[in-house]
Parts: C-alpha cells; structure tokens; sequence
C-alpha cells in the first residue's frame, strides 16, 4: 500500500478540505498519514487518517501560532504573522523529515499555502503533489498578487503595479525565503525545487481572473466537501434568512456580528450566525436583531435555505455560498480574503465593503442590493453551475492517484 504524507497548515480553514481529500484518496486504496504538532491533532475528525505528531511542540505553541494569525493586519500584525509563518516552516523542515521516513512514508501531498511540503520532498526523494485549498498562488503579471484587493485590469499601468506587488510581498516574506534557503544550503539540495507531479485546486475556473500562464500539472476544480447530514429547519416567519460568518479566526468579533444581526433586521430578514466557537454563551444571547446563532452550523445545507451571506471572503465558506447560488456581502479582513472578494465583486456575485469603521446603514444597503437586484444571485448561479459539474474531492484524488502511482 503506498503510503501518502500529507504537510499543511495547522488551521482548520485548510484541515478541513484536505481531509475530505484524504478520505477519497483512502478509497482509492492510499494509506494516509498527516503529521504536524501533536496539538493539530484536535481538529483531525477524519478517523481513517493516521497522525503523526512531531516530537516537539506543546499546545501552546499552537494556540500562540494561532493568536498572531487572528490580527493580520498593519505592520506590526504582519511582521508577526510572518515571523510565526517562518517559525513554523522551520519546525516543520526540523522535524517532519524524520517522523516521514520512520513511518515510511513514500509520497507526499503538500498544501500549497506551507513550503515546507516540497522541500521535505526534495530532502527525501519523494514525489510529491500539490493541494491548493484557496486561490492559486502563482505570479503573472496580469494579474494581481493573491493577498490584495486590486481589481483585474490587463493593461500596462496595472502590469506594472502587479509586478511591484510581488515585489513587496517578496521583500515581505523574506523571514520564510531565508529559512528554506538555509535548509537547502544544510541538505545539499539544489536552489530550485523539484516540480510537483500534480496541483490539484478547490477553486473553480470561473472564480479565479483570467490567467495566461499557469503550469501544465495544474488543475482548476471544485470544492472538496463530504455530504452533511440533514440540516435543521430555520423558522420561517416570512423574512428572509442571511448567513453571517467570519470563520474560526475571527469569530470573536462581537461587534461586527452585531452590526450584521442589525443590518440584517433593518431590511427585514433575520441573520444566521456561526461564530466558530469565538463568542460566549452570554456574548450570544445579547446580540441584538433576533438572530439565530450557533458556533458552527451545517453550512452547506443551512445556505440553501439563505437569501444572501456575509461574509469575511474565507474560501471555503465563499465556495460553499456560491455552490448554493446565495450572493454575498464580502467584508474581507486579512490574508487572501481581499483578493477573493476582488474575484467576486468582478464575477458580480458579491457587494465588497471594509469592514472598518463599518456602519450598520452602509452594511443594510449593500444587502438590500443583493437580496433584491437578479444579477448578483445569477452570477453566483453561474459557478454553482460550475461547481455542480465537478467532481470535488474525488476528482482531485483520482488526479494525485494518476499522477503518483494508484494507491493499491
């Protein structure tokens, strides 16, 4: 039985599509092993998969990683986002190589959002796949880097300000270039990593701008989801449902969540809250606006029964929404949220607000818009088309199967 390592990051916004990955690529006869902190195992819920903890960190270090990434805005957040980034490449580079060839693994699948994947691959001799659980992350010139709101503009001036871009975002990320060139020069390995025999992508086509240049291992897909259980039926009085969601990171924030239950109110309809775990029992209750709230929700099944969604831009809550044809209200926060509304607001799926000093009347107007105005709703029609037609996670494996050697 060939035996696939998988190497992400310790977050359940990636976790969670690629152990859905995991479980098809299991059908297919793979043994599958993750290894990372012993702590990441809290959010492994698939029971097929082995883990394997590294032989250091505590669970606090985890909850400490995690802090950093809940302010990943201004210079200060950044630099600490970055620096906790490269620390954890660098633990990774450290350890997993060992844990890898203890439990013989013989292939690796890499989340393209952690480089420490393709470089433990290279160190070991391993082939290796690519999983891309948000955006492709690759740089054109046509288009603007993954972790910015820039509109999608194909002329001179905005060539020009890409290629700045991904120069700053290179200067920025020095902390983690610095540590994998370290390991290379350490391991004797050439400056340039072996190419990934197959990346495999939740994003659909149509989300993503146009591109001219992408690598021929590359594949566009559809969301890696398993079926969900029957979801509960909301009440319905007659006003239309909204759901509300800002992730696992950014579930604490009470105020935000209230001016949505507000907004939501203004216009007549009732929001549905999930929080992620980060508001109180108490915090719930007082939200204003008679919303219905819970941490998490079935949220596939729950925004079928949703007239629109708002939305810090996530990736997989903004696939789930569209996959279910529900417009959205993007309130992009940090990482590569801005870049996804961007892609939304081009698609004409989705109004795109700041969520800075955001007003309750700003945020009730928007929604009216999407509620109301055709267009926003056929346009997220028109990539749950699109998804429908995929073949999500299955596909995905059976391209990673192809590619590395069929699992049995």
């Amino acid at each position: 039985m060939t035996h696939l390592a998988i190497i992400t990051a310790p977050l359940p916004g990636h976790l969670n599509p690629v152990q859905i990955l995991a479980r098809a690529l299991i059908d297919r006869g793979w043994r599958v092993s993750l290894v990372h902190l012993d702590a990441t195992r809290r959010y492994v819920t698939e029971p097929a998969i082995d883990f394997h903890p590294l032989p250091s960190g505590t669970e606090a270090a985890l909850d400490a990683y995690l802090a950093t990434l809940k302010e990943p805005n201004g210079p200060a957040g950044l630099r600490r986002m970055i620096d906790a980034t490269a620390e954890m490449t660098d633990r990774l580079l450290a350890e997993a190589p060992g844990v890898l060839e203890r439990i013989g693994a013989t292939a690796i699948l890499a989340d393209a959002v952690e480089p420490a994947g393709p470089l433990i691959a290279d160190r070991l001799g391993l082939p290796h796949a690519v999983a891309v659980t948000g955006l492709p992350l690759f740089g054109e010139a046509n288009v603007p880097p993954p972790f910015v709101g820039w509109r999608y503009r194909p002329n001179a001036l905005s060539r020009f300000r890409n290629r700045s871009g991904y120069a700053v975002t290179k200067w920025l990320m020095r902390p983690v270039a610095q540590v994998l060139d370290t390991r290379r020069r350490e391991w004797n390995l050439a400056p340039t990593r072996t190419t990934p025999r197959v990346q495999v992508a939740q994003c659909p086509s149509g989300l993503d701008f146009p591109r001219r240049h992408l690598p021929p291992e590359f594949q566009y897909g559809s969301p890696w989801r398993a079926p969900e259980s029957a979801a509960p039926i909301l009440p319905r009085d007659g006003r239309p449902l909204i759901f509300c969601s800002l992730g696992t990171l950014q579930g604490a924030r009470r105020q935000l969540f209230a001016k949505m239950a507000i907004a939501c109110a203004a216009i007549g309809a009732r929001a549905v809250i999930g929080h992620g775990g980060g508001l109180s029992r108490a915090e719930e209750i007082a939200l204003p606006g008679d919303p219905l709230v819970r941490a998490f929700w079935p949220q596939s099944a729950i925004l079928q029964q949703c007239a629109a969604a708002v939305l810090h831009g996530g990736f997989n809550t903004v696939l789930d929404a569209l996959a279910a044809s529900v417009p959205i209200v993007a309130l992009p926060i940090g990482f590569e949220q801005p870049a996804t509304a961007a892609r939304l607001a081009r698609l004409g799926a989705a109004r795109v607000l700041s969520p800075r000093r955001l007003g309750v009347a700003e945020l009730a107007s928007a929604l009216q818009q999407v509620v109301l105005e055709p267009a926003y709703r056929d346009a997220a029609n028109s990539i749950a088309a699109e998804i429908k037609a995929g073949g999500g996670a299955a596909e995905a494996a059976t391209a990673i199967s192809a590619a590395l050697g069929a699992g049995a």
